[in-house]
């Protein structure tokens, strides 16, 4: 079953989430069941890693109790079945994203996806020079005065592949400025995104301010002028309907274990025409179709990407773990993190002595809010309400830039997910209304 294709009626027909729900929802998460300094954990950091449900538990479980065995090299049962749920949860997750089968490829995590591509990129221009490949590559090859560009609030992972691309092509990095509320500066992006623009890489949702980006407003300056357009659906995959083809697209990544999956485990989405003629990033077994002692040929995506031993049990969880969000429904999940959000933001607000990055109260943003404590550093700040059994992020969640720009080193992040509640929020906010007491601030 998948997002895109879920009936609208079959989302209205469900009613919204509520604590009673929430709570109910919560039994299928072993973990959250426990204390925490003596006191019942309130786990407020999936933005980095949430938690796994029961059925994605035993859904790997269940593979090596049943199929252990190696996908696409045997003619045995096991490997016969092996090579069928790892294939189906390829099909499960190219559903829960809108993609194509054959555009869905399997990568460790995000990260890994977004250097598949840059990688690849760079890789384009060295075949293109030796006439290797085909001829639609010479278009994909960067070069001195080709630019790539970047926004000012992107996580690392989307931000250091690019620098290399640059680096190792000699194209030239930009980025989109923001304003002091975190936002887009989309009259800066009009003349940022130009002619000389080849790669616009830009994440869906932020990590640390909340914000959701206007992809089609992005996407559309990209296409204007012929660029590849990159998504980073880390901190949307988990937690909004999500149809790369609606969004109009070239690339996506998104990481399983910020989604009810295990580590280990993340997806890349190409189109289908760009992924056939790009250049492999990893090469060995499995994505080969003829090799002699001087040459290889490689099959076409998504087996072209994949080479190696397969992460098959992580992906079979993750197949799990995007059922288990179609079922709950990634809509109401949207809304019930959007009402635990501004829930946070106006606690926030009105502590005195807290500063809350990105939109202000009553502004859309996903399910987290990122915070300064005035006089208290952000570990600090984390390790005050560890103490009260609550779990938060602290450090510059891997966007030093956009930490800088705001004028921090280090903020403390919450992010709620669909087993949060809004008592857990309100214990939350009670314990951040103490800090500035209890350090003497």
């Amino acid at each position: 079953m998948s997002v895109v294709s879920t009936p609208a009626t079959l989302e209205r027909a469900l009613p919204a989430m509520d604590n009673a729900e929430v709570l109910r929802i919560r039994n299928d998460f072993p973990v959250l069941n426990q204390l925490v300094n003596g006191q019942p954990l309130v786990y407020l950091d999936s933005g980095a890693t949430s938690q796994n449900p029961v059925s994605v538990i035993e859904a790997e479980q269940e593979f090596y109790e049943q199929r252990n065995a190696a996908v696409h090299r045997g003619a045995h049962h096991l490997a016969v079945e092996a090579t069928e749920v790892f294939e189906d949860a390829r099909q499960t997750i190219a559903d829960f994203i809108g993609a194509g089968y054959e555009e869905t490829i399997w990568t460790s995590n995000a990260t890994e996806g977004l250097n598949l591509i840059s990688y690849a990129l760079s890789n384009a221009a060295l075949w293109a020079a030796q006439g290797r490949g085909d001829r639609g590559l010479r278009e994909l090859a960067l070069g001195p005065g080709d630019e790539i560009v970047v926004t000012e609030m992107e996580h690392h992972a989307n931000l250091i592949p690019w620098q290399e691309l640059a680096f190792r092509t000699g194209a030239k990095l930009r980025h989109i400025p923001i304003n002091d509320d975190g936002s887009l500066r989309m009259d800066a992006a009009a003349s940022v995104i130009g002619p000389r623009t080849k790669v616009l890489a830009f994440t869906h949702a932020s990590n640390v301010l909340g914000i959701i980006n206007p992809v089609q407003e992005l996407t559309d300056l990209g296409r204007a002028a012929g660029a590849l357009v990159v998504l980073d659906a880390c901190q949307s995959a988990p937690h909004l309907p999500l149809n790369v083809k609606e969004l109009d697209v070239d690339f996506a990544v998104l990481s399983g274990h910020k989604m009810l999956a295990p580590t280990g485990i993340g997806v890349l989405y190409g189109r289908q025409e760009l992924l056939d003629i790009l250049p492999p990033f990893l090469t060995g077994g499995s994505m080969i179709t003829t090799v002699t002692m001087e040459r290889a040929e490689y099959l076409p995506a998504p087996q072209r990407f994949e080479a190696g031993t397969q992460r098959i049990s992580q992906a079979v969880a993750l197949a799990a773990a995007a059922n288990y969000l179609t079922e709950t429904g990634l809509d109401r999940i949207h809304a019930w993190e959007s009402e635990l959000g501004q829930r946070m933001v106006v606690g926030l607000e009105a502590i005195p002595g807290v500063r809350v990055l990105g939109p202000a109260a009553g502004r859309e943003r996903i399910g987290l809010a990122a915070f300064d404590v005035e006089g208290v550093h952000a570990h600090d700040v984390g390790q005050f309400l560890d103490s009260r059994g609550i779990a938060v992020r602290v450090g510059h969640h891997c966007a030093q830039p956009l930490h800088r720009r705001l004028g921090l080193t280090a903020t403390t992040r919450a992010s709620a997910y669909l087993y949060n509640t809004t008592d857990d929020v309100d214990r939350f906010l009670e314990a951040v209304a103490g800090v500035r007491a209890y350090f003497r601030a």
